[in-house]
């Protein structure tokens, strides 16, 4: 059993109270990963690569006991899952907005420092818009110029489903994408269009033809990519 923890914000202010549970980036992160779907201990870690096992099972107990999550068995009874909860659901608009505003008044302040690598495919390879994909297997070759570890990744999709391989998985390459993280970072946070980094070499892409030719329709791109720095960007 998981005892309460008693968070003391040294007043009566519920804001205060909500920060001593949520002021923490980790925190932040676990609760974004979970309303991106992410259920599993493990896909945790690949999402958050920066975040060590004991702190993510540290913030995963916390949220339990502060009935923002429940930790219960997967249908296959096999492994276990994290969920939200009633209150953990209500966070959405709270985390999304943040989220927002950040991205309107601190576009500026996200540098290249901020990327990892890791962190970054997953996101890519689960914004992947399957729907203007052919029917069937394709697989995405990535490779990036500026990386000495973590150059080289592999995207299967087939129908919904997108697997990331850090390993080559065996499979005949439909496309070949290579650029820069920051060019593939800019196209997807929506600094960039395919088109444009297409039209001055900033980023390569190789393979079937008529995928190239649609690239801006399945090309992955964040959620937020229509939220615009109320400061423009160079």
């Amino acid at each position: 059993m998981v005892e309460n923890i008693d968070i003391e914000s040294g007043s009566l202010c519920p804001a205060l109270a909500s920060a001593g549970i949520l002021g923490d980036k980790w925190t932040l992160l676990i609760l974004r990963e979970l309303f991106l779907g992410t259920v599993r201990f493990n896909d945790f870690q690949r999402a958050l690569p920066r975040l060590s096992p004991t702190v993510l099972s540290k913030r995963l107990k916390m949220l339990e006991a502060n009935d923002l999550i429940v930790r219960k068995a997967s249908a296959s009874g096999r492994t276990k899952e994290y969920r939200l909860t009633r209150s953990g659901r209500d966070l959405g608009p709270i985390i999304e907005y943040m989220a927002v505003w950040g991205l309107r008044w601190r576009r500026r302040r996200i540098g290249e420092e901020d990327y990892d690598i890791s962190g970054f495919m997953w996101d890519f390879h689960r914004t992947l818009k399957t729907d203007s994909l052919p029917d069937g297997e394709i697989v995405i070759f990535v490779k990036f110029t500026d990386q000495g570890s973590y150059s080289r990744w592999w995207l299967v999709a087939n129908g919904n489903t997108v697997d990331l391989c850090i390993d080559d998985p065996g499979k005949e390459v439909d496309l070949y994408l290579t650029a820069s993280l920051d060019c593939l970072a800019a196209i997807w946070m929506g600094d960039r269009s395919v088109k444009e980094a297409l039209n001055t070499n900033s980023i390569v892409i190789e393979g079937l033809p008529y995928l190239i030719r649609d690239a801006s329709s399945w090309f992955p791109q964040s959620p937020l990519s229509n939220v615009r720095p109320t400061v423009p960007l160079d």
